[in-house]
């Protein structure tokens, strides 16, 4: 039996974690896409007018991600190359990679939390476009930020976030399922909040907080692809894991969320791992040693 009791509620635990706010620039260009009618002139002035996101925007669109033949020296340039929804994107992302917090909490590392983030995120972008799913870049950014509400927990709640860990690595079972064992909600939740109090689109927040439950988004009589495509992205092994732990449900779901198309596995994954290795520089993060094209053909040489 536990010691621990009154775990709090998730409101109750928000309203007593400060939660950071985002920066006028992000906030500007959230209010901004909320009119179709805005476009690359309307959105490049709150950029410009931020010169650290600006620097941060011509280093991602000139990187060997997009490779352009010609460097892009304006902002305007970018937006109409890029397109507004991937810099507003970008924009939100670095917004947030600033903000979240280190708890310096035992084993947890906040660069590996990143680190996993950024494939879980180039993969459902990756996997929504195989499927033609229209909001891909979107599945990328919900994908991105998943698990941002985790260290604002682990800050908030060190004690029982312990014992949560301690249990997740012994019993093999996901964090989120611990948590609504525990406390009745998951940080997956945490992380719809946080974007409804930041005012994000609620569709944004809806494919974060469901992306623990892939079966219901699946089976339902309306099966939503796109949020699955964030979910499956969220049984990828962490890039220190020295098991796959969600293997056979991540491939079951795969074959799922294909609805009868073949995908070719190990070329998209190997495309992941590709994209990744261009992407990681921009956010500062390492590739890792093992990439998923190597998890995935252990995987078969040992069917």
């Amino acid at each position: 039996m536990t010691n621990q009791v009154n775990f709090r509620s998730l409101d109750e635990v928000l309203a007593n974690t400060q939660l950071p706010a985002l920066p006028t620039s992000a906030m500007r260009l959230l209010e901004l896409s909320q009119d179709a009618k805005n476009g690359p002139a309307e959105f490049a002035k709150p950029i410009e007018a931020d010169a650290g996101l600006m620097g941060q925007i011509l280093r991602f669109v000139n990187s060997s991600y997009f490779g352009f033949s010609r460097e892009i020296a304006s902002i305007q340039q970018a937006l109409t190359l890029v397109g507004v929804r991937t810099i507003k994107n970008f924009a939100l992302w670095s917004a947030v990679f600033s903000l979240v917090p280190n708890p310096k909490f035992g084993p947890f590392d906040l660069k590996g939390l990143w680190q996993d983030s950024l494939r879980r995120a180039v993969f459902a972008r990756s996997l929504g476009r195989e499927l033609k799913i229209a909001n891909s870049e979107d599945l990328f950014a919900a994908a991105l930020l998943q698990d941002m509400a985790i260290p604002l927990l682990l800050k908030a709640m060190p004690e029982q976030y312990e014992l949560l860990i301690t249990r997740r690595a012994k019993e093999k079972v996901r964090l989120s399922a611990l948590e609504k064992e525990t406390f009745g909600w998951d940080h997956a939740q945490a992380a719809a909040a946080l974007c409804r109090n930041w005012r994000l689109p609620e569709e944004f927040a809806i494919l974060i907080e469901r992306h623990p439950a892939l079966d219901e988004l699946l089976d339902g009589p309306k099966p939503r692809y796109d949020a699955a495509c964030v979910a499956l992205a969220s049984l990828l092994p962490s890039c220190k894991d020295s098991e796959w732990d969600e293997e056979n449900e991540f491939l079951a779901g795969v074959e799922k969320v294909s609805q009868g198309k073949s995908i070719d596995l190990h070329l998209l994954l190997s495309a992941v791992d590709t994209s990744f290795a261009e992407f990681a520089p921009l956010l500062q993060v390492q590739v890792p040693e093992k990439t998923l094209s190597i998890w995935l053909a252990e995987s078969s040489a040992s069917v």
